[in-house]
């Protein structure tokens, strides 16, 4: 090799290198949230449960750097486990369903016929429902413990990742290097782990971005409606619901997990756009 040639970078590089000053921030935000979340145990200045004061609402200061919430416990221990459980559900949720949905829509789209036909009517009769009805329904039934959280809104979601992973493939399969994989004699699953799939990568991981903040705000709603995360365990939602009376007392409380909430969700979607311009990752027209 010459001098003057030099090898190709790698892809996360070069995808690094063209990161814009809004993305940085945007990506600077979620990471320390990210490590935030990680090492709450040992960031956390109190136990999340723990009652500091007979006060309500005590202002920022001293011992209570953002001030206290309305059992007095410490609000800024308390938004760090919040984050923990609040990105920990959505991460999980968003995992789950991108499993189901990407199979089923790449299996859809590779085998066609009624094995489509009934996926996709499956999946239409489901999003025909409001999410958050069947959401309430199901959780108010099995109970909200997280396994039944993640399970109910992953399938929800999956419904959407189906029709972004199906239009997609639709695609893909009608390419020349389907068709010889198939010659060959590749089965269902190579075709789909090694052909779909890696042309449909980058379209997929920005509709990740966008399940992950969906999931934040869904399960977010969730706990703010009394069905979500429960004692003594807490998110970002229950905390904006259980210190709202704090507003009528000129508190911060419940200003701050919204706070999170939002800069998280504008963050991670600010990413997924700047992350669609610049790899010209489209999601199918279609859709």
């Amino acid at each position: 090799m010459s001098g003057t040639e030099r090898p190709d970078a790698h892809p996360l590089v070069e995808l690094a290198s063209q990161l814009t000053i809004p993305a940085a921030v945007c990506l600077g935000i979620v990471a320390c949230f990210a490590a935030a979340a990680c090492v709450a145990p040992w960031l956390a200045p109190h136990d999340e449960s723990a009652i500091l004061t007979d006060d309500s609402f005590v202002p920022p200061g001293g011992a209570l750097l953002l001030g206290g919430d309305f059992l007095g416990r410490d609000l800024a221990s308390r938004l760090i486990y919040g984050a923990r459980v609040t990105l920990g559900l959505a991460l999980a949720i968003s995992a789950l369903a991108f499993l189901i949905g990407s199979a089923a829509g790449f299996l859809a789209a590779v085998r066609g016929g009624w094995t489509d036909a009934i996926l996709s009517r499956v999946v239409d009769a489901l999003i025909s429902f409001p999410a958050i009805m069947i959401a309430l329904i199901v959780i108010s039934g099995l109970g909200s413990t997280f396994a039944v959280l993640i399970v109910t809104v992953a399938l929800i979601d999956a419904t959407r990742v189906f029709r972004v992973a199906r239009a997609l493939g639709m695609d893909i399969v009608v390419q020349d290097y389907i068709e010889a994989a198939r010659v060959r004699g590749e089965g269902l699953g190579w075709i789909m782990w090694h052909e779909l799939l890696p042309n449909a990568l980058a379209p997929l991981a920005a509709e990740f971005g966008i399940r992950f903040t969906y999931a934040i705000l869904f399960i977010s709603a969730l706990s703010f409606l009394g069905l979500g995360v429960q004692p003594p365990h807490a998110d970002l939602g229950v905390m904006v619901k259980e210190n709202m009376q704090g507003l009528l007392y000129g508190s911060y409380a419940p200003i701050f997990p919204a706070l999170c909430i939002a800069l998280v969700t504008v963050s991670v979607n600010m990413l997924v756009d700047w992350f669609l311009k610049t790899t010209d990752a489209a999601l199918p027209e279609e859709l």
